[in-house]
């Protein structure tokens, strides 16, 4: 009985040390769809937000922004108030780390809640914001990056 227990625990722990295995993007489209609606335009929005950080493009990422968005860099918040705010601090608000994994952001790799959509494990969220005060329609935005 005793070493069922230990083998029990022993499993257990291996299985939960197991890096989980990646959705495909037809899952990750489903979630996305299924949460939050406007998946198709989810999928614009993550190869806009991807060639961006591939190709060093801040003024594409600040126009992704939704405002005051916030920032966590650098071991403090920022409310960055506008896009060209993010585009003057662009380089002291996002580090290199954080740049390389959102350039090389897998679509199986997201995480999808009903807050957003994380990522690279968190670093920069979207979600779907109202355009007009009716919320008759919305667009996917950045709503924070964290460092």
């Amino acid at each position: 009985m005793r070493n069922t227990f230990f083998a029990t625990a022993l499993f257990a722990v291996i299985a939960l040390s197991v890096p989980a295995y990646a959705q495909s993007e037809e899952d990750v489209m489903a979630q996305i769809e299924s949460l939050h609606g406007k998946s198709a335009e989810f999928g614009e929005s993550f190869g806009l937000l991807q060639d961006a950080f591939l190709f060093g493009d801040p003024v594409t990422i600040a126009d992704l922004g939704v405002y005051p968005l916030t920032v966590n860099a650098n071991g403090e918040s920022y409310d960055i108030l506008e896009a060209q705010d993010l585009v003057d601090n662009f380089d002291s608000l996002l580090t290199p780390q954080t740049i390389s994994a959102l350039s090389s952001q897998d679509y199986g790799d997201l995480i999808v809640t009903s807050d957003g959509v994380g990522f690279a494990n968190g670093a920069l969220w979207m979600a779907l914001v109202c355009v007009d005060d009716s919320c008759t329609d919305s667009t996917w935005g950045i709503i924070s990056i964290n460092n």
